[in-house]
């Protein structure tokens, strides 16, 4: 696999597994935010293109420069902290994001989604020891935080360990079901090893972890969306047509173009 296509799987990976767009819809913003944005992804290269990509790299470069500077006097700088790491992942520069990742992480244990982003830039540099100790510690103070689990499971996957993902999302959906108070999203959890079933082409332990989400809240568009989907995977569209249609009536307005544009 080139650096290039290493670069492209990653960025999708940073916004979660499928199921955080297909279904949940969540994700790390800033991260799609920054990749979506970037002048250096584009694909028009005419000359004056080109030459705009070069400037934007030089300015980024004298900007990483400077964020380093002001952090060689004040370490613990947060300010400078995140603007570098804007700017490196501006650049793809994945490795160099470690050090401000690192140290936002250890200044702000209680915000995961420093944590998250530090596990998948692990996984990216193929450091999977590393990549699971941060999300585990997420876990640790958040045993529901579903970024984590997804990203621990799709860890698992990407090592070929299905039933480590498959277990870690059950053990999490009945402690959830035991211990309320921890908070953890028992139909969210449930959705994501539904779509584990899925991605491992066990159609009917899937469909049935659906089905028991969408008869907890028959509101819900998302099993049903998934439900849809599962089926349409195996070619049974007259079923599946229906429940998408369903689950498009039932989404929030935010997600309906979503849905007509990619499903429908």
């Amino acid at each position: 696999m080139t650096m290039d296509s290493k670069k492209n799987r990653w960025m999708y990976m940073v916004l979660g597994l499928m199921l955080f767009s297909l279904i949940i819809f969540s994700g790390l913003p800033l991260i799609s935010s920054m990749m979506q944005e970037s002048p250096l992804l584009s694909e028009d290269h005419s000359e004056s293109n080109i030459a705009i990509a070069e400037q934007e790299k030089v300015k980024l470069e004298s900007e990483a420069i400077g964020y380093e500077k002001v952090l060689v006097k004040e370490p613990n700088n947060e300010t400078a902290l995140r603007e570098l790491l804007t700017v490196r992942l501006q650049q793809q520069e994945i490795e160099k994001t470690l050090e401000p990742l690192e140290k936002l992480a250890q200044l702000h244990p209680e915000q995961a989604d420093y944590n998250v982003l530090l596990a998948q830039t692990k996984q990216y540099l193929d450091d999977y020891e590393g990549a699971a100790a941060a999300y585990r510690q997420v876990l640790s103070q958040a045993p529901g935080n579903i970024m984590a689990l997804g990203g621990l499971a799709n860890l698992f996957l990407t090592q070929d360990l299905p039933t480590k993902a498959i277990a870690l999302l059950q053990n999490t959906i009945n402690q959830g079901k035991e211990e309320s108070d921890l908070g953890i999203d028992v139909s969210s959890t449930q959705l994501l090893l539904g779509e584990i079933y899925t991605q491992q082409k066990d159609y009917e332990a899937a469909l049935e972890v659906f089905d028991e989400v969408a008869a907890a809240d028959q509101t819900d568009f998302r099993p049903i969306l998934a439900q849809g989907l599962v089926l349409k995977e195996q070619g049974k569209d007259d079923i599946a047509k229906p429940l998408i249609n369903k689950a498009y009536k039932l989404a929030p307005s935010d997600f309906k173009d979503q849905i007509k544009n990619n499903y429908l």
